[in-house]
């Protein structure tokens, strides 16, 4: 025989089960007498909802019945959910329906037997936790995806192995620079806090992709107004944003890469930077952040074909297509030890001619060949351009003697 306390559930589920299609038809009234959004969604999405919330009708008849035997059944209410829906409602909306939903089983049954109002109250607990870690998921899946095509991302610039769609998956994972961009190189820390740079970042006013290949850290950044910004500021430099980056890496060397028109030509900013950062140690005096352009000698001795080209193109053919002259005082000058009495009485010219042409070497070329450093660059520009034209007058001989027996055969064979 049941006690009363059973009997009494036992009667309250059959009535439940009653009127719960009564109660269906309430609730979908009710969503959508209170809930502008919902009216608003495509019928397909609108019988989604209804859906679940029929189903979590049913699951709260079968959680009534036994709580403890199904403590988590709330959560078989989002099961019925399409994909899709759940793209399509945010986690706040979900909180509106949920309330709404409760707010009708309060009206409905806990006006009917004031006994159901705790079951009801326990269960829409469980609801909404079922919720939050509904969505918990998803976020965390979305998290987890976008690092996977972060990474790729980042991959496809450093091998230079990109396609059309490069632009296409920066722009999912939130890239809206569509103006210049470099690369970033450095060593990644022990503990790597992505937050923390694309923080920066965003106080910089720039975009960034984070990808960590090995023990590198490789951040590409992005510079660029949005549409409709007003863009009459002078955009901060990509070297003061990498000084901002800086914390966010490892110890040791931290080398840019130059400026690209987009990120679709990135892979060249990225060569350089790595480049750079490979034989970093071996200025003594490296700066951090140092541009890879600064690094140029010694990329060009460690055998780099772009900072080869570089040299070649930015300093010694200027110089050499300007003035022979400018070419051989500059020559002089470096292998003088840059004495300028010496360079004079090489040149059998005065000194102050030698500053003259000096002065004027800086303004086509911008590099000044009195300091140090950039004296260094000078010389290997001119050491790689030298050996460029010898191999190539060699080529021309070479190609204009095999023209001349070529001749010289078909006369005899003619």
């Amino acid at each position: 025989m049941l006690s009363a306390e059973a009997e009494l559930k036992a009667q309250q589920l059959a009535w439940l089960r009653r009127t719960s299609g009564d109660l269906a038809t309430q609730v979908m009234r009710a969503l959508d007498d209170r809930l502008p959004w919902y009216r608003t969604m495509p019928p397909s999405r609108r019988s989604a909802v209804g859906l679940v919330a029929q189903s979590g009708i049913t699951s709260f008849i079968a959680w009534h019945e036994d709580p403890e035997a199904q403590p988590w059944i709330a959560a078989d209410v989002f099961a019925a959910a399409p994909r899709e829906l759940l793209r399509s409602v945010s986690l706040q909306q979900t909180l509106q329906l949920i309330r709404t939903v409760v707010s009708v089983f309060e009206e409905r049954i806990g006006d009917a037997d004031p006994a159901m109002r705790e079951p009801i109250l326990r269960y829409s607990r469980e609801i909404a936790f079922a919720a939050a870690d509904v969505y918990a998921r998803a976020a965390e899946s979305r998290g987890l995806w976008d690092a996977r095509l972060e990474a790729l991302v980042v991959d496809s610039i450093l091998t230079g192995e990109h396609d059309d769609e490069l632009p296409s998956r920066s722009a999912a994972l939130g890239w809206h620079g569509r103006g210049e961009c470099a690369v970033l190189v450095g060593l990644a820390p022990r503990v790597l806090d992505v937050d923390v740079i694309r923080r920066r970042a965003r106080h910089a006013g720039c975009d960034v992709l984070v990808g960590v290949q090995g023990t590198r850290l490789v951040v590409v950044i992005g510079r660029a107004a949005a549409e409709g910004e007003d863009v009459a500021e002078e955009p901060i430099a990509f070297l003061a944003i990498a000084g901002e980056l800086a914390d966010g890496f490892g110890e040791g060397h931290l080398v840019l890469g130059p400026a690209v028109p987009s990120i679709v030509e990135a892979a060249r900013s990225a060569k350089a930077a790595l480049a750079g950062f490979a034989v970093a140690a071996a200025w003594r005096r490296t700066p951090r952040p140092v541009r890879a352009d600064d690094l140029l000698p010694e990329r060009a001795l460690a055998g780099d074909p772009l900072a080869r080209q570089e040299l070649v193109r930015e300093i010694y053919q200027p110089l050499r297509d300007h003035s022979t002259d400018l070419l051989a005082t500059l020559a002089c000058y470096l292998d003088t030890g840059r004495s300028l009495e010496a360079t004079a009485r090489e040149l059998f010219v005065h000194p102050n001619t030698v500053r003259y042409r000096l002065k004027r070497i800086s303004e086509i070329i911008g590099w000044d060949a009195t300091g140090a450093r950039e004296a260094l660059a000078l010389h290997t520009a001119i050491i790689l351009g030298s050996i460029h034209d010898a191999t190539r007058e060699r080529s021309q001989r070479g190609a204009a003697a095999a023209r001349h027996a070529s001749r010289g055969r078909s006369a005899v064979e003619g």
